[in-house]
């Protein structure tokens, strides 16, 4: 049985191998053994592993899988053979997604609905978490309130955006393209603002202070900040921390992705002037932390179930064969796929 894994190089570059592995023999008390029919992929995060002292010379790669019970340990109460699951594998497992049979925990799984075919299944079940984690957990959103999506035409960006129409909430998006530009503005129910960050002609912050009457935002969603003047062209469409603090309003907040974001005396002073407040989005705590179990399964849950009833509409790009899966990750782990990608088992 086959699996892939990745290993980091000398010079931070990584390979990506397909590799036998085996299935363990023995199931725990709360471990089920699931026979994968699709899994998502996602990049693989090596300074977090490093952080969190996984140390491993193969790192299994494709975590987000969807599947069929084929087992249960003794103790399981959650699912039987035959059930349909989706999860996420934790950042401990030793076995990659991809392989054809995994064992895990019951409780990094929840059921999946008939209606929902297995790859949008394994594909949304990260981003819906991701989504909202940054708009219930941190933010606290609330009906009325007005909301900016950076990068709203990503896989990410475009179920956050979808998940606050559906609680009431004003969406303003970036496009970092004319293909993003038009992508978001045939959205329905349709994106109140789309801000053109590729041109140059238009300001981001002069555009969120038009649409909200000079208030500014009550929540800011970024995909990566800029924290200097200059910047990698890799970062060009990303806004400078200064224009997202001057477009926060009062009381807002801001959820950022830029785990080494520096805010200097000033930028805290602007804070604290508009009583707002800055989380930032790690959604792996859920896997790591047991602390709000209860919490996690129950928005994997309801993640599936907006899924189930169209709330969600993910952007796919068909799903790809085990054979193709070492060149797709590629492009995910180089942040080249615009669209999730799935793969068929």
């Amino acid at each position: 049985m086959k699996g892939l894994y990745c290993k980091p190089g000398d010079q931070g570059d990584v390979k990506f191998v397909l590799q036998e592995t085996n299935v363990p023999t023995n199931l725990g008390s709360h471990q089920v053994k699931v026979q994968v029919k699709s899994c998502a992929l996602s990049p693989v995060d090596f300074k977090l592993y490093e952080d969190l002292k996984f140390e491993k010379e193969h790192v299994p790669v494709g975590r987000e899988i969807a599947g069929v019970v084929l087992q249960v340990g003794p103790k399981v109460t959650f699912f039987q053979p035959d059930d349909e699951v989706v999860g996420i594998l934790p950042l401990d497992a030793e076995q990659s997604g991809l392989c054809s049979i995994v064992v895990t925990d019951e409780y990094n799984l929840v059921q999946k609905p008939e209606k929902v075919s297995w790859v949008e299944a394994a594909a949304v079940i990260k981003d819906g978490l991701r989504a909202y984690t940054a708009l219930h957990t941190l933010a606290r959103m609330a009906a009325g309130q007005t909301v900016l999506v950076l990068d709203g035409a990503g896989p990410f960006g475009v179920l956050a955006i979808q998940l606050a129409h559906y609680h009431g909430v004003k969406v303003l998006a970036t496009a970092s393209s004319p293909e993003d530009q038009t992508f978001l503005e045939e959205l329905r129910p349709s994106v109140a603002r789309v801000i053109r960050v590729w041109d140059s002609k238009q300001d981001l912050v002069d555009s969120c202070l038009e649409e909200t009457g000079g208030l500014g935002v009550d929540i800011i969603i970024d995909s990566g900040v800029r924290l200097y003047e200059e910047e990698p062209e890799a970062q060009r469409h990303c806004p400078h921390k200064h224009d997202l603090l001057t477009l926060l309003s009062v009381g807002g907040h801001w959820v950022t992705t830029e785990q080494h974001l520096q805010l200097d005396p000033p930028d805290s002073h602007i804070l604290f002037l508009k009583a707002a407040s800055l989380s930032f989005l790690n959604d792996e705590v859920w896997t790591t932390s047991r602390a709000k179990q209860g919490r996690y399964l129950h928005i994997l849950k309801d993640v599936m179930d907006k899924l189930c009833t169209g709330t969600f509409r993910p952007q796919l790009v068909d799903p790809v064969p085990l054979y193709e899966a070492t060149v797709s990750m590629e492009m995910v782990q180089r942040k080249q796929a615009r669209k999730r990608i799935a793969v068929k088992l």
